[in-house]
Formats: structure tokens, sequence, C-alpha cells
């Protein structure tokens, strides 16, 4: 009896380090899963701001009527009362980000993988077309284009966040198992540990 106890409770103890490990291991691929996640929505986000941005500038081109013009510079008080008695306004802080757009995170993670995993270079593009569009034929296709990219970029991050969401569900009941599996076997190990001392005073 004295025998099997002791090896029950080494393989308890066995298990109990194997789902520690296990549930560390798992604590490490919902951190790297996380990090990715949030990434990847902070470039989609700026992909569809950039995509706004870009839309604003087409439409200044196809359709000046819904062009929206940058805001206005607000000149501080001292800064109007020094403008109104003839000097010069401050100097306007240079736009940052893409192409001064302001639009500050983004890169072109994806294509450079792909072009170093397959190494081959891209397929010559198609032949293009030379039929005759007037103006607002052509900034309908553009338009529609940076359109059907915005609601890729909408579609992709809903997925993202309902995947992110149950992966984390299930990181969280996989913990709460581990917990609740853990307590039980340590419960084991002292139940027959208990056993094994009454049985050697015996």
């Amino acid at each position: 009896f004295i025998e099997t106890t002791t090896e029950e409770v080494a393989a308890l103890a066995a298990g109990i380090n194997a789902l520690d490990k296990s549930v560390v291991q798992a604590t490490d691929q919902r951190k790297a899963e996380n990090e990715e996640y949030k990434s990847t929505m902070a470039q989609n986000s700026a992909a569809k701001e950039l995509l706004g941005v870009a839309k604003n500038r087409l439409q200044k081109f196809y359709n000046p009527k819904l062009h929206v013009e940058a805001p206005k510079r607000e000149l501080s008080a001292e800064d109007r009362i020094a403008v109104n008695m003839g000097g010069t306004p401050p100097p306007t802080e240079a736009p940052g980000g893409i192409a001064g757009t302001g639009v500050e995170v983004f890169a072109q993670v994806r294509a450079h993988a792909q072009r170093s995993e397959g190494g081959a270079a891209p397929p010559p593009p198609p032949e293009a077309v030379g039929a005759y569009m007037s103006k607002g034929q052509e900034s309908t296709g553009v338009l529609t284009l940076v359109d059907m990219l915005v609601a890729d970029l909408d579609k992709e991050m809903q997925e993202m966040e309902v995947e992110e969401k149950d992966a984390q569900a299930d990181y969280e009941k996989y913990v709460q198992d581990s917990a609740d599996k853990r307590a039980q076997d340590s419960k084991s190990i002292q139940e027959k540990e208990s056993a094994k001392a009454d049985a050697e005073a015996a």
C-alpha cells in the first residue's frame, strides 16, 4: 500500500508540474497573440485613416463639391494681436506621418514577408483597356475601389475582434480548468500522504 501510494503521489506531483508548464506556455502564447492583434488593429486603423485622406484628395480632383478642406489653423490670442499689429504669424508645424497626412502607424509587413518567402517576381500586369471614360465615370470606379478597400479593412477588423474575444475566453476557461485540476490534485496528494503516514504509523 505504501509503495503504491508513494507512486500515486509522485504521479500527481508530476502532473501538477506538467500542468503548470502548460499554463505558462498558454499564457505566453496568449500574450503573443494579443500583441499581434493590437499591432494589426493599429495598422488597419492607420490604413483606414490613410484611405480616408486619399479619398478626400481624390474628391478634390473628381468631385470638388465633396472635398473637405483641412481645418484652418487657429491663432492664439497673443498671435492674433501680433498679426493685427502688422507682425507675421508664427510658423505652422509641418504635418507628420505619411506624406504629410498625419497618419503615423503603417507598415507593409505582409508584402515583405510574401516576397521573402516566395522569392519569385510578381506576374506582369494585365493588358490595359484603352476605352475612353468621362471624368465622372472614372471617379466612381476609383472612389468605389477606395470604399471597397475600407470595407475590407472593416470586415477584417471585425473578424479579428471576434477571434480575439473567443481566444481570450478560451484562455480564461483553460486557466480556470487548470486551477481547478491543480487544486483537486493537490488535495489528493495531501489525502494520500496522510493515509501513507497513518499506514506507516500503524
